[in-house]
């Protein structure tokens, strides 16, 4: 019984304190209200010279430069800062002509309240967008009746908002993830920097320990004795050009006499058939061709012709065919064998030496050759053509080393420069970085490769085109409406990418490409456009932007779902 009477006295109570508060015009928000609590006088808001009755407030009449007399009317919808004067305001040469409000205010309850342009109010449509509840159209114009529709809207609303909220937390997630994949990539990328400093230093020195062997074998090089092989006299250059002169003369005989085989068979074989024509042709057939042919074979057959070969010359062109080495007639090898020089004595004299002797005297005429040559009291060897083995691998492997050291200090300048780039947020950008998302538009697909490309692609075939490669990360301001879905921008700073240089188009510029991002759950294209010619808009939902501005600080973002 206690409880009901408390519960009575609270609803008393409160019925006492709605009563006690003055109710504010039509069309004026809570925000606003302070400035209609008296009900004699009323004061412009933005004019505050200007007074005047409070019966005045929502007249359908402008009385205040600023409009704020009719928040609930579209009476001062067309003020602005170029509004004439009018005899209220003369007054004040400073008075403010702009609206002071932000519209007319629709509680909407159920839903969210809002407020809606002074134009629309009474113009005899239901803005049920923006005003639920229909009280913008409170004169019915028209015979217009808005009925309240915010328990409905504000249910779908709650529904969706709570999907959006849903979509955004694992967007934050994933951009989470991202951030630690792209943490973990520049992570690879510093290790590795610190690697190849390590491996450039171990390279260099091998570079300078193999230059110095270089210079060592080029050294033993030029004080090296030479043995004579022979074949630089004049008697041993005269017999090799006879050797090879006789090999050439034999290996055409023997191709000479295989033409001679095959067309002595080839002309047995033309004889016989003519000799079988002869026979058994038909001396009756007055064929002119066929009997000329006849008589000239006739003719052919009755004339002496000298044998092609026989046996005996064939035994001696088989004789002479044969390789010297089988003949046995010129042993090339006793006239190859040239006069001992200066040299081949100095290796004979070395040989009757012990072997711990004979290298140290090979190793003591070495140094005393190069240290003459190097004074210049005699001449280096002259170069023969070919250098030694061991200068030949030395001269190879300085060179290998090199080329190994130049693509390390190659490598380890990319992967700086890398380190220097702009990925954008905590280095997001950098997980992205070469995957690639495409929409189908009707005749085209669009393909957008992260920090690398943008293409348009023809369903019909042919090669693509280029649309643009990546520049620099950017930030634009956009101000647009957010759909149901929130698939879109919003408005704000956004994140931006900029694609710039791609295929010329034809009597215009290059193409390029400037892609504005809104967070999303899943990287997608929602929208291309082409704002001017070959200057394309896409619009790209990621989660990479999520709870980020356009400037790259946390927490601008979170609107856009």
């Amino acid at each position: 019984m206690k409880s009901i009477i408390h519960g009575l006295t609270l609803a008393r109570l409160a019925q006492t304190v709605l009563a006690a508060e003055p109710s504010r015009p039509r069309g004026v928000g809570p925000d606003h209200a302070k400035f209609y609590k008296s009900t004699d006088l009323f004061t412009c808001i933005s004019n505050p010279s200007i007074t005047f009755s409070s019966s005045q407030i929502n007249d359908d009449y402008c009385d205040c430069p600023d409009g704020s007399d009719e928040p609930g009317t579209s009476a001062c919808s067309y003020l602005s800062d170029l509004s004439p004067s009018y005899a209220s305001d003369l007054a004040s040469d400073n008075a403010s002509r702009s609206i002071a409000l932000p519209g007319f205010y629709c509680k909407n309850k159920g839903h969210q309240p809002s407020y809606v342009p002074f134009l629309s109010v009474n113009d005899g449509v239901c803005d049920y967008d923006l005003c639920c509840d229909g009280s913008d159209e409170w004169a019915h114009v028209g015979g217009i009746k808005c009925e309240d529709r915010c328990k409905e809207i504000g249910k779908e609303w709650r529904k969706n908002d709570e999907l959006r909220k849903k979509s955004l937390g694992a967007a934050s997630k994933k951009r989470k993830e991202l951030v630690a994949e792209a943490g973990r990539l520049r992570k690879q990328v510093e290790d590795r920097i610190q690697s190849l400093e390590a491996e450039i230093q171990g390279s260099a020195l091998k570079v300078k320990s193999l230059e110095t062997a270089l210079a060592d074998a080029e050294r033993q090089e030029r004080g090296k004795v030479v043995r004579s092989t022979g074949k630089g006299s004049k008697l041993g250059s005269l017999i090799q050009t006879a050797k090879d002169r006789i090999e050439e003369l034999r290996e055409s005989l023997v191709e000479i006499r295989e033409q001679r085989d095959t067309g002595k068979s080839r002309l047995a074989e033309l004889e016989g058939i003519l000799s079988t024509f002869q026979a058994e042709y038909n001396p009756n057939f007055n064929d002119e061709g066929v009997k000329r042919a006849v008589r000239s074979w006739e003719e052919y057959a009755a004339r002496d012709r000298p044998a092609i070969g026989n046996d005996a010359q064939d035994r001696d062109l088989d004789e002479i065919a044969k390789p010297d080495s089988e003949t046995g007639i010129i042993n090339w090898s006793d006239w190859e064998e040239g006069e001992e020089s200066d040299v081949d004595v100095l290796y004979k004299i070395e040989e009757y030496l012990p072997v711990a002797v004979r290298g140290w005297v090979d190793q003591r005429l070495r140094d005393l050759r190069i240290l003459l040559v190097e004074n210049g009291v005699i001449a280096a060897t002259p170069a023969s053509g070919e250098e030694s083995k061991t200068l030949t691998d030395a001269r190879d492997a300085l060179r290998a080393a090199q080329d190994s050291e130049g693509n390390l200090r190659n490598e380890l300048t990319g992967h700086k420069d890398d380190l220097a780039k702009d990925y954008g947020s905590n280095d997001v950008f950098r997980a992205l970085k070469g995957r690639c998302i495409s929409k189908d538009s009707g005749e085209y697909n669009y393909e957008l490769c992260w920090l690398e490309k943008t293409t348009q692609k023809s369903k019909k075939g042919g090669s693509h085109t280029g649309m643009g490669n990546f520049v620099r990360i950017d930030s634009v301001t956009v101000d647009d409406d957010l759909p149901p879905d929130g698939k879109g921008l919003g408005s704000g700073v956004r994140v931006a990418l900029r694609y710039e240089n791609g295929q010329h188009c034809w009597n215009g510029p290059n193409r390029s490409t400037l892609v504005v991002l809104a967070c999303a759950e899943q990287d997608e294209v929602w929208k291309i456009t082409e704002e001017e010619k070959c200057v394309y808009r896409m619009e790209v939902g990621t989660p990479a932007v999520c709870d980020i501005s356009g400037k790259g600080k946390e927490g601008g973002a979170k609107d856009e779902l």
